[in-house]
């Protein structure tokens, strides 16, 4: 497709100045035009052992729709994507790309790989305004009669329910919340994933056939064991992990403490960014977000964007060793947010029962231990109080029990995921599948739909199984 002495650097993506974006909850990334589309698609090699697909956790034939972009048949390039990846303008934008798919790409041995996820958002953009009420062409079995669960509806719920529908199933999809999407709509803000964007998605999948419903907790409106004698013959669990951590130290029970889960879930799910809503939410002026994972860089670029003075990261290790997608530090960092690495805080000082000041030590790393990962140890003496109106802590979440306590017979393990079969997702009752962040604990978008994938997959074998015998 194209020769060695293409640019060894991706097409540049266009951005919001940081100045005017950290103002606004408009995205970030304005996307590609089809010139700078078509600029990229030509710097793929078109590989033969093509090690980008291997890197691509629902194997999207990368190659094959990145060369219908060259040859400008986006509608090709979409049915393509769609084969596989049925949340195309979602995953072009949260995706890593830089530690998955792009990671083999030989165009990155001499320079950076071909920007496969920003193509894969300018194919299901174009596809989205130019063709809305396009329905994909996809090969549906016939109808088989029979009934499948699918608890919640982020990235594998959705996923596995796609797949399943196109198999023929009776397909439907159980949301907690009053709108489906999971963390797509109540976890990622809308500066790097318009809501408006999720809801086209799902509604795609709602026109070929898949069911939702949403304000149905499951394991407290109705149990699984409900499920199934409702008559669903196999139920699969992609609840995500909701349950927020917390350091367990002193103060963060004072006002002015939030989990990241209610900070994103008021900000993003109820709007609280907008004007036309009253939705509560109390930051002040200099917030303290504890983490260093894409969430913490959410809930940082969130608050400043919601009008706090000064925002800053706390984070235990280096900046090396973050957890956060290079994109999202970059970014940051240009909006103005502050990072102190290698410090950890140790209490949360009050003043009135609201937050005051935050007490923290620094941190140095030590040699590497035998899995040669070097560990955040006190330096004694390094005290340190800063004066802070809010503290949002980051540092992950965990499946809820709800499901698991409702469930006689449902193995999980000491961290509260269900634990599952790593190729089909089954789980310690046969009927029961299981994917995505509530099997992992909390992980990325394109991992949970790839567990969905399979899961699908599993979920027909097994019913096809017991329907024969």
């Amino acid at each position: 497709m194209a020769d060695l002495n293409m640019s060894l650097k991706k097409t540049p993506m266009p951005e919001q100045e940081p100045d005017v974006r950290n103002k606004n909850f408009e995205e970030v990334s304005t996307g590609y035009t089809a010139l700078m589309a078509h600029e990229e698609a030509m710097r793929c090699l078109n590989c033969k052992n093509r090690p980008c697909v291997a890197g691509c956790p629902v194997n999207v034939a990368i190659p094959d729709f990145i060369q219908a972009v060259a040859e400008n048949r986006i509608e090709d390039a979409y049915l393509i994507i769609t084969n596989t990846n049925s949340l195309p303008a979602v995953c072009g934008r949260v995706c890593p790309q830089e530690s998955q798919c792009e990671l083999p790409c030989v165009r990155g041995k001499k320079g950076e790989p071909v920007g496969i996820g920003r193509l894969e958002r300018y194919v299901a953009d174009y596809m989205l305004l130019n063709h809305p009420d396009d329905k994909k062409e996809t090969v549906k079995a016939a109808a088989k009669g029979i009934k499948v669960a699918v608890v919640g509806s982020g990235p594998s719920g959705l996923t596995c329910a796609s797949d399943l529908c196109d198999m023929g199933y009776d397909v439907t999809v159980f949301e907690a919340l009053h709108k489906a999407g999971g963390v797509l709509v109540y976890g990622i803000p809308e500066f790097r994933l318009p809501k408006v964007i999720v809801e086209k998605e799902i509604n795609r999948l709602i026109e070929k056939g898949v069911k939702v419903c949403v304000d149905t907790v499951i394991g407290k409106t109705l149990t699984i064991q409900e499920l199934r004698d409702d008559g669903f013959e196999a139920i699969f669990i992609g609840s995500g992990a909701g349950l927020p951590n917390f350091m367990n130290i002193p103060g963060e029970s004072l006002n002015g403490v939030f989990s990241a889960n209610e900070f994103l879930t008021r900000t993003n799910l109820m709007k609280a960014y907008r004007s036309d809503y009253d939705t509560p939410i109390f930051f002040g002026d200099h917030v303290a977000v504890v983490g260093g994972g894409n969430v913490a860089m959410d809930c940082a670029r969130a608050a400043k964007r919601l009008g706090a003075e000064r925002v800053s990261i706390i984070y235990r290790r280096s900046e090396q060793e973050m957890p956060a997608r290079i994109e999202e530090v970059h970014h940051a960092k240009e909006e103005g947010i502050e990072f102190h690495i290698l410090t950890n805080p140790t209490q949360i000082i009050g003043e009135n029962g609201w937050v005051k000041a935050i007490e923290c030590v620094k941190m140095e790393l030590s040699e590497p231990g035998p899995d040669g990962r070097r560990k955040p140890v006190v330096i004694p003496g390094s005290e340190f109080v800063t004066d802070v109106s809010s503290v949002i802590i980051a540092i992950g979440t965990s499946p809820n029990p709800l499901i698991k306590n409702t469930t006689e017979g449902l193995e999980t393990n000491r961290h509260g995921c269900i634990v599952a079969d790593d190729e089909t997702g089954q789980t310690s009752i046969p009927y029961i599948f299981a994917g995505g962040d509530t099997v992992t604990g909390a992980a990325t978008v394109i991992l949970a739909m790839g567990a969905g994938k399979k899961s699908a997959v599993a979920i027909d074998n097994y019913l096809k199984g017991c329907y024969h015998e």
